[in-house]
């Protein structure tokens, strides 16, 4: 099962960006989701940057097998959890 979150609707809030990024951690864990797409978009990648530091931070790391940019589109996150 493949979990999405698109960043688009609230970019402009960090507080709602963080929330919602650990959010869909925590549910793509408890439903042993094989992978979660996050979609922070192109732009100046300030987003981008700010939600892989997210993904690095200690409780979130212990949920997931790897985090990398989508090779394919710069706009896309995949996280993997198995």
């Amino acid at each position: 099962m493949t979990l999405t979150l698109d960043l688009h609707p609230i970019f402009k809030s960090q507080r709602d960006v963080d929330q919602a990024v650990r959010s869909m951690m925590f549910r793509a864990a408890q439903t042993n989701a094989e992978r979660v797409i996050i979609i922070p978009g192109k732009g100046s990648q300030k987003l981008k940057s700010r939600v892989l530091a997210l993904l690095r931070q200690p409780h979130l790391r212990k949920l997931d097998k790897n985090v990398e940019p989508d090779p394919e589109n710069l706009g896309r996150i995949v996280v993997r959890f198995r």
